[in-house]
């Protein structure tokens, strides 16, 4: 997979200062919203890869190790993260090596460094050797992958059952990496422990999904409810059941927006808002007196929603 050149993706040079870098982000931000391009799917796959950008690049020390290294640096991720590669992880150059050295190895020694005083070479200090990091993955609520909140996770490593709770950030999606540092693989003689990586994925809700920062629920609502118009109790994540207003003529397919009530963005520090899908329900059946109303309504509001379509 082609690497994503976050400096490429907002538009500004490797050197460009921390404020130009936010101002590129808002503009970009503001132009492939959703709100924006309803509909328009690019626009939201781009409005990601932009998100993505500037948290890695509005992050001075995220920027530091991009720039080194070409790779992103995972939720939560701190000094631990120096080292890691595009490919194949966290490198330790002792592990190049298949010396037996107690754990560490003495580049002075593998490549003659060290400067002679008094017939004896001066040697660096030995590195302790660190851990090596743990990844899992684990499956959390809709509701907490939105809200953030506490999850427990249960681990099984060497032969031992665990089980701790892990702090979930608001705003997660599928693919999240959250690093908890020291939790990995102890190290051998006085080293840090390695990192646990758990990769996020977040379950399925029997309402809602996600679009960006938006939140969706389809609405059913009846064909005189879309004629006239109501007030109708709608389900949100944050505030519960709150009062939403159908306004006369609303057609199935329609999207009402109830702001503030979405998603949290991580960079901008914001919410995004919750989409009301409309979808209108007919009846099943219709008896004789419902049916003579129905034709009546025909006759006496007609419309024709085909007209100049095709």
């Amino acid at each position: 997979m082609a690497h994503n050149d976050y400096y490429k993706t907002l538009g500004v040079a490797r050197e460009a200062p921390p404020e130009e870098i936010r101002k590129a982000y808002k503009k970009l931000a503001k132009k492939y919203h959703p709100d924006a391009r309803p509909d328009d799917k690019e626009a939201v796959e781009m409005f990601k890869r932009v998100q993505e950008a500037f948290d890695v690049l509005g992050d001075p020390e995220k920027r530091k190790h991009y720039d080194e290294f070409g790779t992103r640096v995972p939720f939560g991720a701190g000094p631990q993260a120096r080292g890691q590669a595009t490919r194949g992880g966290p490198i330790d150059l002792s592990d190049l090596f298949s010396f037996d050295t107690g754990g560490s190895v003495d580049l002075g020694d593998l490549f003659g460094a060290g400067f002679p005083q008094g017939g004896r070479s001066t040697r660096a200090p030995r590195r302790a050797r660190r851990g090596g990091d743990l990844q899992t993955a684990a499956e959390i609520p809709f509701a907490t992958a939105i809200q953030g909140g506490e999850h427990e996770l249960q681990l099984e490593h060497q032969g031992r059952r665990e089980r701790i709770s892990v702090k979930i950030p608001a705003g997660v999606e599928t693919g999240s990496v959250i690093r908890l540092t020291g939790q990995g693989e102890p190290a051998p003689k006085g080293g840090e422990p390695g990192d646990l990586l758990i990769t996020i994925r977040v379950a399925a809700h029997p309402w809602f999904r996600r679009e960006a920062n938006n939140l969706l629920i389809d609405l059913p609502i009846t064909v005189s409810e879309a004629a006239l118009g109501a007030k109708i109790d709608v389900p949100t994540l944050s505030e519960g059941l709150v009062t939403l207003t159908i306004p006369p003529g609303t057609s199935s397919g329609a999207r009402l927006r109830l702001r503030g009530k979405g998603a949290p963005d991580r960079v901008l520090k914001q919410r995004g808002d919750q989409l009301v899908v409309v979808k209108i329900v007919v009846p099943q059946k219709l008896d004789a007196r419902a049916r003579t109303l129905f034709e009546e309504l025909a006759t006496a509001a007609p419309v024709s929603p085909r007209a100049g379509l095709w």
